[in-house]
């Protein structure tokens, strides 16, 4: 399916625009996640949040370019989480070493 036609699934509010999605841009958004923060468990969530992003995103937002779109919500999920994961390592140092 091309962009064109997922965008009209999303802004008809069809669900069938995240399958969609996942199918066209699944394994582009989950390589993002991956390299990252190299963790399965991690990334699958990261892409998974990126649907409900783009979900709630779209509309008002329609994208020229799909699969930046979702490339940009996928890489700062990603980041947000590696910060999260490593600020708490981080601090679970700082807490021993007193």
């Amino acid at each position: 399916m091309k962009d064109a036609q997922i965008l009209d699934l999303y802004w008809e509010r069809q669900e069938q625009a995240i399958y969609e999605t996942q199918k066209a841009y699944g394994n582009y958004c989950y390589s993002i996640a991956w390299n990252i923060l190299y963790s399965r468990e991690d990334s699958d969530e990261c892409v998974n949040d990126t649907w409900l992003r783009a979900w709630n995103a779209i509309p008002p937002k329609r994208p020229n370019r799909l699969a930046l779109f979702l490339g940009t919500i996928t890489r700062n999920l990603s980041l947000d989480r590696w910060k999260e994961r490593h600020a708490m390592k981080q601090f679970g140092e700082m807490s021993r070493g007193k």
